[in-house]
């Protein structure tokens, strides 16, 4: 079972992320720990759909980066990296301002794959969408 390694820290995520994907959703990794990562974002109109409405891809982006920050902090000590091999989202609301936060948890810690599900939720705590993915351990 892979353990937390305690090279990846937040600092660490944060500098990894400069310039990339994460930095310009705004993405803030806020705890980690064994097995759990949380992060937020600040919902901004560039992160909108026409409609209005807080974009999938917004949604996703928080959630997979979580899941992912997560794996990486977390692989077998001589695994290299990772990548997304499956990902999965169920939205069940959505948000138009504020902050949301994703909460992601390892379902799954093994040397050649991981699965982690995370919890997005607006300001409120309401549950806006469920994100399941799986990594698959570089080496």
């Amino acid at each position: 079972m892979s353990t937390l390694r305690p090279e990846f820290t937040i600092d660490a995520l944060h500098e990894r992320q400069s310039g990339k994907l994460p930095d310009l959703l705004g993405f803030r990794v806020t705890a980690l720990e064994h097995g759990m990562l949380s992060a937020e974002l600040t919902v901004r109109s560039e992160l909108l759909a026409p409609n209005g409405f807080l974009h999938a891809a917004t949604v996703i982006g928080l959630a997979d980066t979580a899941c992912g920050y997560g794996c990486f902090a977390h692989l077998p000590e001589t695994a290299r990296n990772f990548t997304t091999v499956e990902l999965k989202s169920n939205f069940l609301g959505t948000a138009r301002d504020g902050v949301i936060r994703a909460v992601a948890k390892a379902a799954h810690l093994g040397r050649t794959t991981q699965v982690w599900d995370a919890t997005v939720s607006d300001e409120n705590g309401k549950a806006i969408a469920l994100f399941r993915c799986t990594q698959m351990v570089l080496y």
